[in-house]
């Protein structure tokens, strides 16, 4: 009887040991443990940091307007974010995703949530468990708050220069291309990457929200070694913003240990066929090439596609229509314009109207000498004032010849309070003297809504009665 009881005790005592190996591999308290660093910065610094950023790369990177691949990576990356541990949610953050139709392999998120995927890293990836890996780092770059961390620990600099430097930085090491030179860049290379120790958090932490989001953390690991198998432009590229800490593939192995993922997303139907959609739209251009092309108006959703027609210009324009037909904006707007206009553009956002023979290309940009571009922005300050301020700033950006004629105008749009403004400038294609004016509005959510007229100095009288008529015509539907 007594060698029973010692045997049914023995075994009870090895039943606990495995029970409690068992437990502590899936226990949450054995994951590592990470905290914010020191930071003199407010949410609401981040928050603006990272819009004031991301207006500027929107107005200098071609952004994807493909209904299909926008609506997958969103997807992706709220699935993410809503695996963010609760400590590190924060009040005011907003993330959204968007793709650069780029080649290279790069990826990067602002503070307070922007974030932009390269079409090239998407294509590169084997499965989507990599590029949830990806985006899951950069969302713990975020969520981590390393901009404004990292911009605490230089206290001379301020928030947006620091940032500023960050973003052009992260997008290919060429700052001019993001960051106009009237923004405070030029603060060193402190602020070119973040340090290996935030690396290995952003690692760390990445692992942990993949899991939460019931993908395999080990595919983190293994999309960096899918990046530097990639040679070239690509792996490089992405690696310099993101320096390779000592064992990283071993690291984020080490923190997979230790959490638990049943039935891991690794692959998806939905991401072959995004793969293969982007791999059938042709040769993406490089960062490089981008930087070079340079832009002259802000456009919500990128440079114009690669279909843009050639146009003509040839200086011999028709007078507008007096018949007129109806443009739906989807949920933003609608107006009326000159049936013998053009309507050109990528996105129901922002569209130009031009007549024949008013639209070409120079040095493969698009160039207008007649016609009105409408679209939407994301603001930036506190008011109309200085959100226009701000976007009349960005449209002179590169622009040596764009000048204000007098100050700003009350004007209306739709029944609300716009500003309005006429500006001078010589035309890129004709060398003629031309005239803008540009009318802004704010939205209900707090985006820029804009109108942007332009004719050569001695034909404006001419188009001003159908801008008139296209001004009065729009209707704001928030």
């Amino acid at each position: 009887m007594k060698t029973s009881i010692h045997a049914r005790a023995r075994a009870l005592v090895m039943l606990l040991a495995a029970l409690a190996l068992f437990a502590s591999a899936f226990d949450v308290s054995a994951q590592t443990r990470i905290k914010l660093h020191s930071n003199k910065y407010k949410i609401s610094d981040d928050v603006q940091a990272g819009r004031q950023a991301a207006a500027q790369v929107e107005q200098q990177m071609p952004i994807m307007r493909d209904e299909m691949v926008e609506s997958y990576v969103e997807r992706v990356g709220q699935r993410l974010v809503e695996a963010i541990p609760q400590e590190f949610q924060h009040p005011g953050f907003r993330y959204h995703f968007k793709v650069v139709n780029a080649r290279d392999i790069n990826a990067f998120a602002l503070p307070g949530g922007p974030m932009y995927i390269n079409r090239g890293m998407i294509e590169a990836a084997r499965n989507e468990g990599e590029l949830a890996g990806v985006m899951a780092h950069e969302i713990s770059h975020v969520a981590l708050r390393h901009g404004t961390a990292q911009a605490t620990k230089a206290q001379k600099y301020s928030v947006l220069a620091g940032i500023g430097a960050i973003a052009g930085a992260v997008i290919g090491g060429v700052p001019g291309a993001i960051v106009g030179q009237g923004s405070q860049v030029a603060v060193g290379t402190y602020f070119l990457k973040f340090s290996r120790e935030y690396e290995t958090e952003a690692d760390v932490l990445g692992a942990q929200i993949m899991a939460n989001a019931g993908y395999d953390p080990r595919d983190l690991a293994n999309v960096f070694r899918t990046i530097q198998s990639q040679g070239g432009g690509g792996g490089p590229q992405f690696m310099s913003s993101h320096p390779n800490p000592t064992n990283r593939y071993e690291r984020i192995n080490q923190e997979a240990a230790l959490l638990r993922v049943s039935n891991p997303i690794r692959n998806t139907e939905e991401f072959a066929m995004v793969q293969q959609r982007l791999r059938g739209q042709g040769r993406a251009p490089s960062m490089e090439e981008i930087a070079r092309s340079g832009r002259r108006y802000p456009v919500e959703g990128g440079n114009y596609p690669s279909n843009y027609p050639e146009g003509n210009i040839s200086g011999r324009v028709a007078y507008p229509s007096s018949r007129y037909r109806t443009f739906n904006g989807g949920n933003v707007f609608q107006l009326q314009y000159p049936d013998n206009w053009r309507e050109l553009g990528e996105s129901q956002s922002s569209v130009w109207f031009a007549p024949e023979g008013a639209y070409g290309q120079v040095q493969g940009q698009p160039v207008f000498t007649h016609g009105v571009n409408v679209g939407v922005t994301q603001a930036q300050g506190n008011n109309l004032r200085d959100a226009t301020d701000y976007f009349i700033n960005s449209l002179a950006q590169g622009n040596g010849n764009l000048r204000a004629q007098g100050g700003y105008q009350r004007g209306s749009i739709d029944g609300r309070n716009a500003l309005a403004i006429n500006l001078s400038n010589v035309n890129e294609a004709t060398r003629r003297n031309e005239r803008i004016t540009v009318y802004t509005t704010l939205l209900r959510d707090g985006q820029l809504f804009y109108l942007i007229m332009v004719a050569p100095q001695n034909d404006y009288g001419t188009f001003q009665s159908a801008f008139g008529n296209v001004l009065r015509s729009i209707q704001l539907n928030y």
